[in-house]
């Protein structure tokens, strides 16, 4: 078992870029989309979201009986659609990269639990330039395991680029078959620490809405209808004049799920401007990111079953802000 800074030089690793080429699919519309608008009904014959569907359409990328269409047009049941299909990313570049701050709790044969920096995201995506705890891993001559997709190996959960806290990475392949069945039969004990605006009524309570695209923006999430189920639990820890520190636990694992749900419960995390944060307040307190830090993570050791339970303390960002709320709630 090793405790310290991640540090290090590493090689650059590579995956192989493949070209490719436009494919055209054609479909008949079925008599269910009879009347629908096109983008509606790109969206729900090939799987986008709306919003990407509307992009093809506007960029001339879809016909209906040989006619380009625009995204808003009409279809009806028997028309023959046809869609020139976004090409698939490039594979991203894994590049072993210190990171700054990434701090290793524990180190064993099965796992490596680490705590993420602010502005490091878990792995490489197409678009994202920053370091990676991939990559960091990488810089700092560990081994993972090589299950999963190239650039994400040994990645079981992840937490978002601006949330700071613990995460787990598998070094073996039985650590990554244990760890992601675990994460799947909702076992792992995930515990976050939010400050968020407003004081939550009840002050103890369950958020059980189900999450998926924002329907109009495509880097955003929300609570919709068709999304898929996400149940957020909370308790108070402490009330401040314009803010409660909140206990969370996670029983899904969706994507911006604590964010996503307080502020569908009108109280956003301070500082989460793009989940409607008010920006007065995220100045007035320091912050640059969303107040939001994974405490505690617990579940059984891939090796022996032994439950573990790891912590980590408030980063210093988010410890200055919550400073701040106190000496005004108490002057």
């Amino acid at each position: 078992m090793s405790t310290g800074a991640v540090g290090g030089v590493g090689p650059v690793l590579h995956t192989r870029q493949v070209s490719t080429i436009p494919e055209i699919r054609n479909l008949p519309v079925p008599d269910g989309l009879e009347g629908e608008r096109v983008d509606a009904a790109i969206s729900r014959m090939f799987g986008f979201s709306r919003t990407k569907a509307a992009e093809l359409a506007a960029a001339g990328k879809v016909m209906v009986d040989g006619s380009v269409v625009g995204k808003s047009e009409r279809v009806h049941g028997g028309a023959w659609l046809e869609v020139e299909m976004p090409q698939a990313p490039a594979p991203v570049q894994v590049v072993a990269e210190p990171v700054e701050g990434m701090v290793i709790v524990h180190d064993d044969d099965d796992i490596v639990v680490i705590v993420k920096p602010v502005g490091v995201a878990a792995h490489p995506s197409p678009g994202w330039t920053g370091t990676t705890v991939i990559g960091g891993l990488a810089a700092a001559g560990y081994r993972i395991s090589t299950s999963g997709a190239a650039e994400r190996q040994g990645i079981v959960h992840r937490l978002d680029v601006g949330t700071s806290g613990l995460m787990a990475v598998a070094k073996s392949e039985r650590a990554y078959t244990s760890l992601k069945r675990q994460f799947k039969e909702r076992t792992v004990d995930k515990r976050y620490h939010a400050l968020v605006q407003g004081h939550p009524d009840p002050m103890s309570g369950t958020i059980d809405a189900p999450i998926g695209r924002h329907p109009t923006h495509d880097y955003k999430w929300a609570v919709t209808a068709e999304g898929k189920a996400s149940v957020t639990h909370y308790d108070l820890i402490e009330a401040f004049r314009s803010a409660s520190l909140l206990d969370i636990k996670l029983e899904t694992g969706r994507t911006h799920q604590i964010r996503v749900h307080m502020a569908a419960h009108r109280h956003p995390c301070v500082g989460d401007l793009t989940y409607g944060a008010d920006p007065t307040l995220s100045k007035r307190l320091g912050l640059t990111r969303q107040w939001l830090h994974a405490v505690r993570l617990g579940f059984e050791h891939p090796g022996d079953g032994t439950w573990v339970e790891f912590e980590s303390d408030y980063p210093e960002d988010l410890a200055g802000a919550l400073e701040r709320v106190r000496e005004e709630t108490y002057a």
